[in-house]
């Protein structure tokens, strides 16, 4: 679909999504680091398309964004769409960003087409979401909630070493009300979030649907510095008896676990289990010396949360094992958690209805990456997520969203929102 048979909307998000990709471009991808240049210019770019649109603007002490444009009747609560502005450095542009040109999309819809909802409809770009720069699972929207543990405040962003109060200060916002608690937005003032984000996997290319529906988001845990230690010895003179390999020790490890992932899938779960960095220090291997040390990471991903703990229980069970066979010993280092998340059913039936109505395909699909949804699904907010088509994964710069699918997400949510207050199966 050519840009010209895109609807009013969905060439606005198209233009905005251009203006992000050429204003962050860092090769081969873009990166908007998060409080940041290029999360700065991403915000400024939303609020500034907001008030053409007649929005009222705000920021919170964390530098969450609300774009809020004023239903009928103020005093309920209201529709939220959200998402994210961050990206992975040199990622794809639609990761995050996709979302909130979409909840754009629609208000554009409704001043265009002169649609006041009962509701306030408020756009909402969160901060640092993406955990590559604070070691943190969702701080801005944690935040936005007033749930952010201080104690986070003092993770150091991965560039530059500066904590996140540092970089919210700079920013000119307020650490120290974030650290108090002081919540960007009333839980009980939300009626309904929903996030549209890129399908981060391939269900939705293959099964040839523009669009899914999220069941749920999957939680997890992460070691980012683990280690396996052994001892380094020459090639040659160190017979196997008396070797303690830690390049053996960690293969071990991963057949272990890969063996608990096989069992897992055969009784019927779902899993994610991935090293994600295997390194040593280049000082000290060689192609004739015996590995003493060994580090990685791990992430572990389910929507089960029985799943991941069986999933650990395994993990520590291991470094026992393995460590009696091979003579090696493992450190597990720092570890940060998500909870999985479960979409609310009453939305998800509006959003089938809504799909249904627009004789749109809309397949239910899981999600195994984190999103901010989370953050609201486990503050007892119903909650709900749109996924977009999209090829070749995220966090590269070769996500492949097409807008047309984009502009089919746009047209399910503004069903959704102009139905909301509706009853099911009603006009």
């Amino acid at each position: 679909m050519s840009n010209a048979a895109l609807s009013a909307s969905g060439r606005l998000a198209g233009h905005l999504l251009e203006r992000l990709a050429h204003a962050t471009t860092d090769a081969p991808g873009i990166t908007r680091v998060a409080y940041g240049p290029g999360e700065r210019f991403a915000h400024d770019l939303v609020r500034d398309e907001a008030e053409k649109l007649g929005a009222t603007v705000r920021t919170d002490a964390a530098g969450n964004l609300y774009l809020a444009l004023e239903g009928r009747n103020p005093n309920l609560p209201a529709i939220v769409i959200g998402s994210h502005l961050d990206s992975v450095p040199h990622g794809g542009n639609f990761d995050g960003a996709a979302g909130v040109v979409a909840g754009l999309a629609v208000m554009a819809d409704l001043v265009g087409q002169g649609i006041q909802l009962p509701r306030d409809l408020i756009v909402l770009a969160t901060r640092a979401e993406e955990a590559v720069w604070f070691p943190l699972s969702y701080p801005g929207s944690q935040a936005a909630l007033g749930l952010l543990e201080p104690a986070a405040l003092d993770a150091k962003r991965s560039d530059s070493g500066r904590t996140l109060a540092d970089h919210m200060l700079e920013e000119g916002f307020d650490p120290n009300a974030v650290r108090r608690g002081v919540p960007g937005i009333d839980a009980s003032r939300i009626a309904a979030f929903v996030e549209v984000h890129i399908e981060q996997g391939p269900r939705l290319v293959a099964s040839g649907a523009p669009v899914g529906i999220v069941t749920g988001i999957a939680g997890g845990f992460r070691y980012v510095d683990a280690k396996c230690f052994g001892a380094y010895a020459h090639s040659g003179a160190e017979p196997r008896f008396a070797r303690h390999d830690s390049v053996l020790g960690f293969a071990d490890l991963v057949a272990g676990l890969e063996a608990e992932w096989d069992a897992l899938e055969r009784e019927g779960h779902e899993a994610t289990i991935t090293f994600g960095r295997v390194e040593s220090d280049p000082s000290q291997h060689g192609g004739s010396r015996v590995l003493g040390e060994l580090r990685f990471t791990l992430d572990v991903r389910s929507a089960e949360a029985a799943v991941l703990e069986r999933i650990e229980a395994r993990l520590h069970a291991l470094f026992a094992e393995v460590g009696t066979k091979r003579g090696v010993g493992f450190e597990a280092g720092p570890r940060f958690t998500w909870e999985p998340a479960t979409m609310s059913p009453a939305l998800i039936a509006r959003l089938d209805h809504a799909a249904t109505t627009l004789e749109m395909r809309a397949p239910h699909v899981p999600s195994g990456a984190g999103h901010d949804a989370a953050t609201f699904a486990g503050a007892d907010i119903a909650t709900a997520m749109i996924f977009v088509r999209n090829e070749n994964g995220s966090h590269n710069p070769h996500e492949a969203m097409e807008l047309a699918d984009l502009d089919q997400a746009i047209r399910l949510l503004l069903r959704f929102v102009t139905d909301f207050d509706n009853p099911l199966g009603q006009p």
